[in-house]
């Protein structure tokens, strides 16, 4: 699957965030990710960058400070090029996770071979369920953790802004911010 554009929006009257993605083959996919989950997703997929910007070839850069600071700059690189301009362009063609948005009520995070980072997305409904598995390259990743950030702040939904570099998977939640709602 070639992802061609990202998108996330804040919907008010369910308090979740809309993730939309199109391929190159006019594909679109389509996630809900509630407020729980992104708390947990956004550190794994931080940490999950910094290893994957690590791994790539001819990067030298052993220690976690000097990973950290690689991601740092590869992440100000792509902010630099990156297009947030275009408008999303949702196409009428299939849907292969429903006509309906996917509810993510699970996620697991691989770093492959390839140099990508494997997001497998699941829906699980009792004894049946759904699930998604999307193969990130660093940039996408990058962006992912943009525009989420850029939608968390819009929806105030009080995430403290994580330090997505640390050698652990940061907690996103502090004594002055209390711990996320259940649901």
């Amino acid at each position: 699957m070639q992802i061609h554009q990202l998108s996330v929006s804040h919907d008010d009257r369910q308090d979740r965030l809309l993730l939309r993605l199109n391929t190159q083959d006019l594909q679109e996919f389509r996630f809900w990710l509630t407020r729980r989950m992104v708390a947990r997703l956004l550190p794994a997929m931080g940490h999950s960058l910094v290893k994957l910007e690590a791994s790539q070839h001819g990067v030298a850069a052993t220690d976690a400070d000097s990973q950290r600071i690689l991601t740092e700059i590869k992440r100000e690189t792509f902010l630099q090029q990156a297009d947030f301009t275009t408008p999303y362009a949702s196409k009428p063609g299939p849907r292969p996770t429903g006509s309906e948005p996917m509810l993510v009520t699970d996620a697991q995070l691989s770093l492959q071979p390839n140099g990508s980072l494997q997001v497998v997305f699941q829906e699980k409904n009792g004894d049946t369920g759904q699930s998604c598995h999307l193969d990130l390259q660093a940039p996408l990743v990058h962006g992912l953790i943009h525009l989420v950030h850029q939608i968390i702040t819009k929806a105030e939904w009080g995430l403290t802004s994580p330090v997505m570099f640390e050698d652990s998977v940061p907690e996103l939640f502090s004594e002055t911010n209390p711990a996320p709602y259940k649901h």
